[in-house]
């Protein structure tokens, strides 16, 4: 079953932009699961395969914001104030991996701190059923997903939230095409969902509308390229509407397991949208 659960964070501390980096939540995501379960920390670290976990960068919450932006902050000039409210998304695809941390998400004390470099954050609440303010928080069985997918929608749009990249051989490639988008889904989805899906169901898809950029991310250790926007796929031909349902589950299912690399590190955050033209949205770097 995944979940995508969104924590709310309070840093008493400034939070310096050194440490808002990818590398920096995956090793605060591992100290709240060794808290509970110390053994499942250090597998989680060791791991070298693909992880049941996504992580999103640190977002600030705006009092004035009526919705959460499409593209997500994934670097920061300077330090977040203490005080400030934010959120901080956890996606797990694995029940097994949920089960194991239930005791960390019954159990948050809010007066507990937890360290990002030198700042203490404190998580006041835990949330996992979406609202109009918070579309990243979710939770449904694998079998749901699949029995309410579409057996008749043949448009697929998504955005591309936090910088996107595919390995391609070798080496990496940003540039979002059919197959390094729909096979990162695959290869998620039948690791985990306990249904298989055949590869040559995406050979029936072709993009449609594409307005996407690359960006570039930095820190002291590594760079990385990927791409932010929105693409659209279409599915031509005669298709099995059973075949359009496999498709449609896929879509849905990237808003847990995103796509691309570093999903651990808050890179390939991929949320499928449903307004059948994206011509007119913006794309803007956050700052």
């Amino acid at each position: 079953m995944p979940y995508s659960l969104v924590l709310y964070l309070v840093p008493a501390s400034p939070i310096l932009p050194q440490y808002l980096t990818g590398r920096h939540f995956h090793a605060l995501f591992l100290t709240l699961v060794s808290a509970v379960d110390r053994e499942l920390g250090d597998y989680l670290h060791e791991q070298k395969d693909a992880k049941a976990f996504t992580l999103s960068p640190l977002q600030i919450c705006s009092p004035n914001q009526r919705r959460c932006p499409t593209i997500l902050q994934w670097e920061y000039g300077t330090s977040i104030p203490a005080g400030t409210r934010c959120w901080w998304r956890v996606s797990l695809l694995d029940d097994a991996l949920f089960s194991r941390l239930t005791k960390l998400w019954l159990n948050i004390n809010p007066e507990r701190p937890w360290h990002l470099g030198a700042a203490n954050l404190y998580i006041t609440n835990i949330l996992g059923t979406p609202n109009s303010l918070q579309p990243w928080a979710n939770a449904i069985s694998y079998t749901s997903l699949y029995e309410q997918a579409s057996e008749s929608d043949r448009h697929l749009s998504f955005s591309f939230c936090t910088p996107t990249g595919f390995r391609q051989g070798q080496f990496d490639t940003s540039l979002p095409t059919r197959d390094s988008v729909f096979k990162s889904l695959l290869n998620r989805w039948n690791k985990y969902s306990g249904r298989e899906f055949s590869a040559e169901l995406i050979e029936v898809l072709f993009p449609s509308f594409f307005n996407v950029r690359t960006q570039v991310v930095k820190d002291s250790r590594s760079k990385f390229i990927g791409c932010v926007g929105d693409i659209s796929y279409r599915i031509l031909g005669e298709v099995m509407p059973e075949t359009i349902k496999e498709i449609n589950a896929l879509a849905d299912f990237a808003l847990y397991c995103g796509a691309g690399r570093k999903t651990p590190m808050g890179m390939g955050m991929v949320k499928r949208e449903f307004n059948q033209d994206l011509r007119n949205t913006s794309i803007s770097r956050v700052c």
